[in-house]
């Protein structure tokens, strides 16, 4: 981690997410065991950002609901009916004790494979530059939809243009704005007393934070990522399972390089509050799920799934369903066992086929 701390993480959950066809709010949906915004959450906190905010407006009470029982110290800003990513920063700033100092970085409830390192990064990059602005970028095949890096001749930014707004040569560029910013505070203060909604969706866009800094100017830059997958935003069924699969593949290659062995990552599904120590072996077709956390040489599948359970060093569990439970050290679960939440198997213990357990046994 480098050695600046942000003044404000604005985590922007504001939005109506109509596209996933569900009573459940967009930024509540969940993937590898958290929900999208709680995978915001832990990418913004690692910042150890002197006041996180999070942004609601749709569904605001069970987002509200969900943000103060998974991060308790977030502080809460309602958006009111003005529109637009500006006007969702400018509640935000507004709901902080005191005005910050500093920079201010704004991210995204529904962007779930952003980390706290490429945040960490844009961080970095801003304030080494001295920068007024500094946009994360990507360039990517299909840029449509997205908001378009708009340079001059000599490659410095000259602002955002949305897609809808964007002239057709605009719209050939594939420099895309990931919505995610570090601002100077004083910056951003100033700019967003000073932009309009006059712009062909009558809203307050954050966007038009660059050409006021820029007019004036102030220094805007990019830092630009090549991991894609980082910056991108979840808006129906079809990108949540694909951000799911990712997710899942990145968490298992990073326990493979840290001496896990996983026999098949097809058919191997790992949440990210799982712990496995060195030498766990996972066979195809299993499950860990919750805040599992396994023990050095414990062997795991195949066809087994866990729920917040606990494995100690040397245990098997064979094609097996635990939740809640502690097992042993080299204990031997299943096959077809059930481990009902409290189960304890002894050290040592076994589980038999086709048994269903509940409080201590081995």
């Amino acid at each position: 981690m480098s050695p600046y701390r942000p003044g404000a993480v604005i985590v922007l959950a504001a939005g109506e997410g109509t596209r996933m066809r569900s009573s459940t709010p967009k930024v509540l949906h969940r993937i590898g065991g958290r929900s999208l915004l709680g995978h915001a959450l832990v990418a913004a906190a690692s910042l150890r950002p002197e006041h996180l905010v999070v942004v609601v407006r749709h569904e605001r009470d069970r987002v509200a609901e969900h943000v103060t029982r998974i991060a308790p110290d977030v502080v809460i800003a309602d958006q009111d009916d003005v529109k637009g990513t500006g006007r969702a920063v400018q509640c935000g700033l507004e709901a902080l004790p005191a005005d910050p100092s500093g920079t201010v970085v704004v991210t995204y409830g529904d962007v779930p494979l952003l980390t706290g390192i490429l945040l960490d990064q844009l961080v970095e990059a801003h304030e080494t530059a001295f920068a007024a602005v500094t946009v994360l970028t990507a360039r990517v095949a299909d840029p449509t939809g997205y908001g378009r890096i708009v340079r001059d001749e000599t490659g410095a930014i000259q602002g955002i243009v949305e897609h809808k707004d964007a002239t057709p040569e605009q719209r050939g560029i594939n420099e895309i704005n990931s919505g995610i910013y570090a601002f100077d505070a004083k910056v951003l203060a100033d700019a967003l007393s000073r932009i309009t909604t006059d712009n062909s969706q009558g809203e307050l866009y954050l966007t038009d934070v660059l050409a006021v800094a820029r007019g004036d100017g102030r220094s805007v830059f990019a830092h630009a990522t090549d991991d894609v997958w980082q910056v991108e935003g979840v808006n129906d069924r079809v990108q949540l399972a694909a951000m799911g699969r990712e997710l899942n593949r990145r968490v298992l290659t990073a326990w493979m390089r840290l001496g896990v062995t996983v026999v098949d990552p097809a058919t191997t599904w790992v949440d990210a509050g799982v712990v496995l120590d060195q030498d766990v072996t996972v066979l195809p077709d299993t499950h860990l799920q919750g805040s599992c956390r396994v023990a050095t040489g414990a062997t795991l599948g195949p066809g087994t799934t866990l729920v917040d359970c606990e494995v100690g060093p040397g245990a098997t569990v064979v094609s097996s369903y635990g939740n809640g439970a502690v097992i042993g050290a080299g204990a031997a679960v299943g096959p077809f066992s059930h481990l009902r939440p409290g189960t304890t198997v002894a050290d040592g213990g076994t589980v038999r086929s086709f048994v269903e357990t509940e409080g201590a046994c081995g």
